[in-house]
């Protein structure tokens, strides 16, 4: 009796060594991406600054990868001097980063990338999109995205830190496996989107952002009456 408990003793420090080192776990997981990344993903860009609110350059649309302290300014610059910083942008209202300054610090291969003013971007999450249009044959592992280049697996940096996980991946396999099995793929593409383990979308505009909007859009035409 005393030996099986030496044995099973043994057993659990050894899969606890394992949880602890990494072996297929959440941390394993989370070593496979710089600890900016998801912070990076999470954030609200273009609001205007808390600590310069008066100036004409609080708009938000910097980060710094050492500090990784939210959306910064122009003016919050002078504050993380010799650190790495990027610069976000918009596209469709939708936040996207030009590949020649994202791709020093991280790998994108596989990451659908656009031309937007001369210059290649990727986005930083999905793009909500109601269904693919007819005849597509390549789209998005994670979420369904219609993709122009069959190179490409994904729409987002979002949705390849979610369809590279081990998790998506075996989730994935299995509902594909049932699916076969039961003779009906009705909501496959529903259960696959549950497994993201981290695919946020896009932020909403801020109220400044919509007011300018508002601002732009002309009255409703009028014919003029019959004389």
């Amino acid at each position: 009796m005393a030996i099986e408990d030496q044995e099973n003793t043994i057993r659990d420090i050894k899969s606890k060594n394992r949880r602890i080192m990494g072996a297929g776990g959440p941390e394993e997981e989370d070593n496979r991406w710089p600890p900016w990344l998801k912070p990076l993903l999470q954030e609200q860009f273009f609001v205007h600054c808390k600590f310069h609110v008066d100036s004409h350059k609080s708009e938000c649309n910097m980060y710094c990868l050492d500090c990784t302290n939210g959306p910064l300014c122009f003016l919050c610059l002078a504050h993380h001097k010799d650190h790495r910083t990027i610069q976000i942008r918009r596209s469709s209202y939708h936040d996207v980063i030009r590949v020649n300054e994202i791709q020093k610090y991280l790998d994108i291969s596989g990451v659908q990338t656009y031309v937007i003013n001369s210059a290649k971007v990727v986005f930083l999450n999905e793009r909500p999109q109601p269904k693919p249009g007819k005849g597509v044959t390549n789209t998005c592992k994670v979420c369904y995205r219609t993709l122009v280049d069959d190179s490409f697996r994904f729409c987002s940096l979002g949705c390849k830190i979610a369809g590279s996980s081990r998790g998506f991946e075996k989730g994935r396999k299995n509902l594909l496996m049932e699916s076969e099995d039961s003779g009906s793929s009705i909501g496959i593409a529903r259960n696959i989107s549950n497994l993201q383990s981290f695919s946020p979308s896009t932020p909403p505009l801020t109220t400044s952002s919509s007011c300018r909007i508002a601002k732009r859009r002309k009255g409703i035409p009028h014919r003029s009456p019959m004389g």
